[in-house]
């Protein structure tokens, strides 16, 4: 399997592990939910664990490819502000949580970039 034919997977397995995290492990997401979302945040924190494994399952069909990967893209986007959450509520706490929380910041525009290359594979082979 080429690299190519692997990156849609690898990126299905991604979202994958972080949509059963969610499940597994709701509270920690509940505490990066912005407080301005209207609802609880264990609704939000379910919601987006829902829409990660959908995503993944889009990604691993190769019919719904391209598609799910620009909705990624979006995903990616759209979560961006519960990282800052994070980054701003953690900055107190001891120094390797804090290097995470802002570490994950920069971590969003690959994934971005890798959601975007993985649609414009898929449109390739259509």
């Amino acid at each position: 399997m080429s690299r190519s034919e692997r990156s849609p997977l690898l990126l299905a397995g991604l979202l994958a592990t972080a949509g059963v995290a969610h499940f597994a492990t709701p509270r920690q997401f509940d505490a990066t939910v912005p407080r301005s979302l209207p609802g609880t945040p264990r609704a939000w924190t379910y919601a987006s664990g829902v829409a990660e494994l959908a995503l993944a399952a889009g990604l691993a069909a190769p019919r719904t490819r391209r598609v799910a990967a620009l909705a990624s893209a979006a995903f990616f986007v759209g979560v961006f502000p519960a990282n800052v959450k994070m980054a701003v509520d953690w900055r107190h706490r001891p120094a390797p949580q804090r290097a995470a929380a802002v570490g994950r910041l920069p971590l969003q525009v690959p994934l971005v970039l890798w959601a975007r290359s993985v649609a414009r594979s898929a449109e390739g082979r259509s």
